[in-house]
């Protein structure tokens, strides 16, 4: 039994949803590449010989930090988008960072994200890989 909306019976909370997902996820690698291109100076330009590495973990503690004090990201809040658990309730610290291991596993290993993708367009409440291990749906926050 879950608290989460119904797809059938609430369709409005799942609709367009998947786009949504698509665009926030640009908006956010914006805004983490603009972080990680702000730290660069204070490494003294050696951040530019580890970019990689430097990307990675500002776009990890980004991730964690803004789903574990909203339940979303900043683009996923500018899109209107909003992670819940099985139980309805808004991600806490722990289940952050397990959905974004998750979400970081899954883009590392590129089968994984494609699985994840494809799941996103044809289940019922548009869940990815990670989503489903876990058990969170992304919603509308407004539907």
């Amino acid at each position: 039994m879950t608290a989460l909306p119904d797809p059938d019976m609430q369709a409005e909370f799942y609709s367009g949803v998947t786009a949504k997902r698509m665009f926030a996820f640009l908006i956010d690698s914006v805004l983490i590449f603009a972080i990680a291109a702000v730290i660069v100076p204070f490494t003294a330009f050696l951040g530019l010989l580890v970019w990689p590495m430097l990307y990675l973990t500002v776009g990890f503690i980004y991730r964690v930090a803004t789903l574990a004090n909203g339940s979303a990201t900043l683009g996923m809040r500018f899109c209107g988008i909003e992670l819940r658990e099985h139980s309805g309730a808004r991600l806490d610290g722990g289940s952050a960072l397990l959905h974004t291991v998750g979400y970081t596993v899954s883009m590392a290993v590129p089968i994984l994200q494609i699985i994840s993708i494809l799941l996103m367009l044809t289940t019922a409440r548009g869940q990815g890989l990670s989503d489903h291990m876990l058990g969170t749906v992304m919603l509308k926050r407004r539907a």
